[in-house]
This record gives structure tokens, C-alpha cells and sequence, in this order.
């Protein structure tokens, strides 16, 4: 999903929460390198985890991004699997949320206003007068504690304090990245409040298959498990329809590239410029099986499972070759895709939709597992 560019402001004392890295000793540099700096001197560093099949994933504790994930094709030949930039500089500058974690309250909350027990908040309205991703320092722009590292898993905590960004409570945050030989990369939320809130967390990166972003992502072909989708109106917020997706541009039930139906005449491809929606994923299983996205040409494939109700597809529409990213590399128009597994956009203001609300002594939980694999 896009958000415009937005100035660098994060790092502040007090209401950010705790800023102080945690670095264990055992770590060495095959698993840890520095990255950057912060304006206000903070060392960034860039964390890394590998397996026993050459897949690496890079993430640093700025924003909890995801800075490389790189996969073998099926020849063996290993290549960057998402966007983003080389150096810190470019996440500080301008990121559309590349490779980061996403939090308070994923995707959009309409006019930045929700209520809990008839007491109503007010939140920053940061895209087209709706609240997004958490809003000007949300959790893509703070900086996370390392509080455990090996060379296969990585835990990064946060809290959030009350009325940060206008939410209520203090939000204790862990997010937990790891990585294991069966080719399988899991991402685990964990958060406990001390006042009744919402809740709604997610990854953000940006995939494109072909690795090293060698052209658009149209030729992908998706697999979505979902018999119905989420409408929106024209600034994205969600009608609270819940729509069938039989006879529709929204139908991925079987195998589908991307580009095959993103430019058909249809009202709600019009008016989010192609897919940038929320399936409803038809599975009630604990650990469900989202979606698949295959490309031909590498032979690299993404299956996606999540504890999650709801899967956002975003396909780019916002890259406009305004981003030169990693080696150089101009990111075009549809040069990535996210699978966003997520509750879905404006929850807190459709009693239809499920709950997004976490009290006191109840613990959030959420997991999505990214499987890699060749054909």
C-alpha cells in the first residue's frame, strides 16, 4: 500500500518508549554488521540470518525492516527477493514503507477517528485525510531493541507508550523473525496493553521474484484462497461490504498473473489505481494457507500461511520510477508486490468486521510464514 513521503522524525525521548539497543555479546560479524546512523547518533544495525539452503534474510533495528531477502532460483542462482535501499539514508529520506513492520494500526482508519467503549479517538490523518500505517512515527520509523539473536532467529521489542500517535495504553510489542532450514521464514507478533486499545500489526515488504527487480511483476502468477474481498471507496476506506469475488477482476481462486485483469474496466480497480485490497481468506484453520505467487521465469514461489483473517494485496500502483533502489536499480511502476496479512483496513469502525481490540491481560497474537520453494 502507498503512503506519500513523509519527514523523518523519530528518535525523540519519553513518549517513544525505549531507544537504547540491546546488543548481545555472542554476535560477531556474519551475524551483525552497522548500518548507519540516526540523526541524533544512534547506531543502526543490520541483522542477519541464514539457512542451510543459502537463503539469507537482512533486517535492521530502525523500523524492524527487512532490508534483503535473498533465494535461490531454480538453477541455484541466489538474488534479492524485495525492494529497498542500500544504506540508511534512503529509509531516513523516503521509503513507502519498504520492508518494514507496521503497527499501530495497519492499513487505513477512516478520518483518523475510531471509539472504544464510546470514547472517541483522534489520529493523525496522513493519506487523503485517513489515518495509515500507524501514522507519522508509526512503528516503520522507531527504533527497535535486539532482545535476542542467533543465526537463525531474531526478537525485536518495542513499547509503545499511551497516546503515542494518539492511541490509547501502553503497548508492549515483540516481534519475533526466524528462519529455518526447511526453507520456511516466520514472523510472529506478541502485544499486551495496560488499557483497552486496537491492534492491528503487519510486515511490509515489497517482493518481486524475478530477483534483483530485473521487470514489473505483472508476469506473477497469484494464487489467493479467499471467495470474497473488501470493497473501498475512493479514498480506500472499506464500504463495509464484504464482496463475492466470483465474476470479478478479484477472482485469484486459480492461478492468475497479475497483469491479466489489473487494467479492466472495473470500479474498484479504478479507483485504487489496480489491486491494493483485502481478501477475505475462506480458511478457518489456526495457520491457514493465504496465497501463492509463482514466477515463470526464475521458477521462485512464495506460499503464504497466517493465523490472520485477511490478506492485503498491493501490486505497486504508487512506484512510479521516482525510487532508485538497491544497486542502482529504478523502481517502476508495479516493480513490487505485498502480501500485507492483516485484520482488515477500518476495523474499529464496522462491528461486522472482526475485532480489533486488545484489553488488559489479554496477549495479541499473530503469525504469517513465508515458505520459499522452486519449480
Amino acid at each position: 500500500m502507498f503512503i506519500s513521503c513523509l519527514a523523518f522524525a523519530s528518535c525523540s525521548t519519553g513518549t517513544r518508549g525505549k531507544e537504547t539497543a540491546q546488543n548481545p555479546t555472542s554476535m560477531d560479524t556474519k551475524t551483525k554488521r552497522l548500518f548507519g546512523r540516526l540523526p541524533d547518533g544512534k547506531e543502526v544495525y543490520e541483522y542477519i540470518l541464514t539457512n542451510a539452503n543459502n537463503i539469507e534474510v537482512r533486517v535492521i533495528n530502525y523500523g524492524g525492516i527487512i532490508t534483503s531477502l535473498q533465494v535461490p532460483d531454480r538453477d541455484g542462482v541466489v538474488e534479492d527477493i524485495v525492494l529497498g535501499y542500500d544504506s540508511l539514508s534512503g529509509y531516513l529520506k523516503s521509503s513507502p514503507y519498504f520492508g518494514a513492520l507496521v503497527g499501530r494500526y495497519a492499513n487505513r482508519i477512516a478520518n483518523g477517528k475510531f471509539a472504544i467503549d464510546g470514547k472517541e479517538y483522534s489520529v493523525a490523518q496522513n493519506n487523503n485525510g485517513q489515518h495509515l500505517h500507524g501514522g507519522i512515527i508509526g512503528f516503520d520509523k522507531v527504533f527497535w531493541n535486539i532482545d535476542q539473536l542467533n543465526s537463525k532467529t531474531l526478537k525485536l521489542v518495542y513499547t509503545s507508550r499511551d497516546m503515542e500517535e494518539g492511541y490509547p495504553g501502553n503497548l508492549n510489542v515483540e516481534v519475533t523473525y526466524e528462519l529455518t532450514d526447511a526453507n520456511e521464514f516466520t514472523i510472529s507478533f506478541k502485544a499486551t496493553t495496560d488499557k483497552k486499545t486496537i491492534v492491528n500489526l503487519t510486515q511490509h515488504s515489497y517482493f518481486n521474484l524475478t530477483g534483483n527487480a530485473k521487470r514489473d511483476i505483472l508476469d506473477h502468477e497469484v494464487t489467493i484462497h479467499a471467495d470474497q474481498f473488501v470493497p473501498v471507496n475512493k479514498f480506500l476506506i472499506p464500504t463495509g461490504e464484504l464482496k463475492d469475488v466470483s465474476g470479478t477482476p478479484f477472482d485469484f481462486r486459480k492461478q492468475t498473473t497479475i497483469g491479466l485483469r489489473t487494467n479492466e474496466n472495473d470500479q474498484q480497480l479504478e479507483v485504487a489505481g489496480g489491486y491494493d485490497h483485502c481478501w477475505v481468506l475462506s480458511s478457518k484453520d489456526s495457520s491457514k494457507h493465504a496465497a501463492t505467487v509463482y514466477e515463470p521465469l526464475s521458477g521462485r514461489i512464495i506460499d503464504v500461511f497466517t493465523t490472520e483473517p485477511g490478506m492485503q494485496l498491493y501490486c505497486g500502483n504508487f512506484l512510479d520510477g521516482s525510487i532508485t533502489g538497491k544497486q542502482g536499480i529504478v523502481y517502476k511502476h508495479r516493480y513490487g508486490f505485498c502480501l500485507e496479512t492483516e485484520h482488515f483496513p477500518d476495523s474499529p469502525n464496522h462491528k461486522s468486521f472482526p475485532s480489533t481490540e486488545l484489553s488488559p491481560g489479554q496477549v495479541y497474537r499473530t503469525k504469517t510464514t513465508y515458505t520459499f520453494s522452486t519449480r
